[in-house]
């Protein structure tokens, strides 16, 4: 077969629509949003990213609420979870009907990305754009779980307490506005470099362009047995310090601190993650990225960061 004749990938779209219980199933080849959509146009919206894995949605309810709460701060009026729930369960099961899934039971090979997207509409619109996108992972995402990645920490151009003082930048919100992360991912690229960690101008580690910041130490002491007793820590930074709260972050907290971990919040400052024995970036899509070097640094070692990473990652693989 030549590269010409190779088929694309299947793209999914359903539309929520009253008259369709289960959503609208669009065609993705052909053009679906007004040119005058204000999605388009001024980035007016909000979105959620999630990971399907063997037909079943992962963290759905987490984004559910995540995504209405990005809804009220722009002021969208959104329809109810529960239709959400039809549009998902159709674009999941449309997708995997278009490309069979190569080998059952949760694989890699069984993944969908499934977005959730809201746009004001087009200009006077009555009511916002709602629809669902099915699609297939990236590779590089699946690769960087594996392999790990390099980052370089950005200022993001504004202190950790902006986002009470200022909300209407709207900094707990999942909004359609991505273009500064998405510059500060082809800067990163630009210097050879995976991905970036952002830190505020009064010096705290926030987040990611596109996900959640983590990191782990190690303490041993006496058990006061004659044997060795090793804590493990979870730190996040704040979230009261404008960064989205992250749907992953959270359910793998609470899978952790069920396993026995302890579980911190910053603030962080970029100390603390070069001190750290590991240190990842998590989100819905990728999971668990460990990052092997900031700013040209190693973090820990090699051996350390894949123990804990194989730790966490079936922690994760226990969460619905």
């Amino acid at each position: 077969m030549t590269p010409a004749s190779v088929p694309s990938p299947a793209t999914v779209l359903v539309f929520l629509d009253p008259a369709f219980d289960g959503g609208r199933v669009a065609d993705a080849s052909k053009p679906q949003l007004m040119a005058t959509d204000l999605g388009a146009t001024r980035g007016d919206g909000v979105f959620e990213s999630l990971l399907a894995v063997g037909g079943r949605p992962r963290k759905i309810q987490a984004h559910l609420t995540r995504l209405a709460g990005s809804a009220r701060l722009l002021e969208l009026d959104i329809p109810a979870e529960d239709a959400w729930r039809r549009a998902v369960e159709t674009a999941i099961g449309e997708y995997r009907r278009q490309d069979p899934p190569a080998a059952a039971g949760g694989t890699a090979e069984d993944e969908v990305v499934v977005k959730l997207l809201v746009t004001r509409g087009p200009e006077g619109a009555s009511a916002p754009t709602c629809w669902v996108q099915a699609s297939a992972p990236a590779a590089a995402g699946r690769r960087q779980r594996e392999t790990g990645i390099d980052v370089i920490l950005l200022d993001r151009g504004y202190d950790s307490e902006v986002g009470e003082r200022a909300p209407w930048l709207l900094l707990g919100a999942k909004t359609l506005s991505y273009a500064v992360n998405m510059a500060a991912l082809r800067y990163a690229h630009q210097h050879g470099a995976d991905d970036v960690i952002f830190t505020s101008a009064d010096g705290r580690v926030l987040e990611g362009p596109t996900s959640t910041v983590l990191l782990a130490h190690l303490e041993t002491s006496d058990d006061g047995a004659g044997g060795v007793r090793t804590v493990r820590r979870l730190i996040t930074p704040q979230l009261d310090s404008g960064i989205l709260p992250g749907t992953s972050q959270g359910a793998l907290f609470t899978a952790a601190k069920a396993a026995g971990w302890e579980l911190g919040y910053g603030p962080l400052e970029p100390k603390d993650l070069l001190d750290a024995d590991a240190v990842w970036l998590i989100s819905s899509i990728r999971l668990l990225a460990p990052v092997n070097h900031i700013d040209g640094q190693e973090i820990g070692t090699p051996e350390l960061r894949q123990q804990l990473t194989a730790e966490l990652n079936a922690l994760f693989a226990t969460i619905e």
